[in-house]
């Protein structure tokens, strides 16, 4: 089909729900994509970071090709030869606990919002996010999701939620009543506008929680699997969470949630009380057990460490040339452009011309996320179609 083709089908058969740019991307391969013409991209935020080590990965095609082979689901009334095996891995690298599967990280985050209220016991019930973050697209998980315009049309929302400023301990500490359970925020926003965290101010708020009997719960749907240099990013910041949410990353292209629950709650949800018919099948438990191989048997999270020094003195270089660039702000391969004009959302449209794709976020955000992968020829690249693109403002 050619993309004419492709759009009419949409035009005539799909939910018109996103504001979709003139692409249909049709093949990928490591850090380049190529649409129906052909054309030839460099993906600086490929799939909204799904495919963080790169698009089709060989450990991960290797593993799915073995696995589909076999069988491709099995209920979760059943045991499946892999996704403990998952499980394993996701504790090794994070907390002492256990891991519930899903589909996507609103599904993993709206069950990290059922196991603070059943721990709550019915008795307290708030849970606390952040101004500017974004937990998803259901209606507790946008409820939940510290931006007005996720939510507007969708009302009435469900209560039990409140939001306060980012990085701002006295309001989070104020913000705490006898009805509070929880609180949950992203170590460092995404669709905020790469936000990171103060190391004082999550350990200050665990200090609270534990104080007060709160859950610690960390949104890691963007930042996980390597993206900041750690596997998970609450490591950067010395504190442990009661629960942590995972997706994007985690499949290596499938789609594929996770909440991890400490050693401390455990119990909390037991037989019956959750479920995903999907969650952690064989196949995405493959796919996933093929991001971790990749990450460790190519030591990825140093490339991580590197390439994201890399990057960030690369476009230190380019704000001494362009001054349209602020602050250059996130952690490892997340990283946040502020630019000082209102609307940025044109300079990303002109970068995909160019054949570099990229995200504005937040109005005049360019949020860079390449696959972990990523090298200096590749980087090198991507900053000289950036640069050229400036050079036009």
């Amino acid at each position: 089909m050619n993309f004419e083709e492709v759009k009419k089908t949409y035009n005539d058969y799909v939910l018109p729900t996103y504001t979709r740019t003139d692409l249909c991307l049709v093949k990928g391969e490591g850090v380049w994509v190529w649409d129906t013409n052909g054309k030839k991209y460099l993906d600086f935020f490929p799939g909204w970071a799904v495919s963080g080590i790169g698009h089709r990965h060989p450990k991960v095609v290797a593993r799915l090709e073995e696995q589909l082979a076999r069988i491709l689901h099995v209920s979760n009334n059943f045991y499946n030869e892999l996704q403990g095996t998952l499980a394993g891995k996701i504790i090794e690298y994070s907390f002492p606990g256990k891991v519930f599967f899903s589909n996507s990280g609103a599904e993993a985050n709206e069950g990290a919002i059922k196991l603070a209220r059943s721990y709550g016991k019915g008795k307290r019930y708030e849970i606390i996010t952040m101004e500017n973050s974004f937990h998803g697209r259901t209606l507790a998980t946008l409820t939940a999701t510290g931006q007005d315009k996720v939510k507007v049309g969708f009302s009435p929302l469900p209560e039990g939620f409140k939001h306060v400023p980012f990085n701002d301990i006295g309001a989070f500490s104020d913000a705490v009543t006898e009805k509070t359970v929880a609180v949950i925020l992203e170590p460092i926003q995404g669709e905020g506008g790469i936000n990171t965290a103060d190391v004082k101010y999550m350990k200050d708020m665990k200090k609270i929680c534990e104080e007060k009997d709160m859950l610690f719960i960390v949104d890691e749907v963007q930042t996980c699997m390597g993206r900041t240099g750690e596997m998970f990013a609450y490591k950067h910041f010395g504190v442990s969470p009661d629960a942590m949410t995972l997706a994007k990353s985690l499949g290596g292209g499938l789609p594929i949630g996770a909440l991890v629950v400490s050693e401390k709650i455990k119990d909390v949800l037991g037989p019956g009380s959750h479920a995903s018919t999907f969650g952690g099948s064989p196949i995405v438990s493959a796919a996933s057990l093929g991001v971790f191989s990749a990450i460790e048997e190519e030591n990825l999270l140093e490339n991580v460490a590197r390439m994201g020094d890399y990057l960030v003195s690369s476009l230190l270089k380019m704000k001494e040339k362009h001054s349209v660039i602020g602050e250059i702000k996130g952690k490892g391969l997340m990283i946040g452009v502020e630019l000082n004009i209102d609307d940025a959302s044109g300079i990303a449209e002109e970068c995909m011309k160019d054949g570099l794709l990229i995200n504005c976020t937040q109005k005049n955000i360019l949020r860079i996320m390449p696959p972990i992968t990523v090298n200096k020829t590749d980087i090198d690249l991507a900053m000289e179609k950036l640069s050229k693109v400036l050079e036009k403002v």
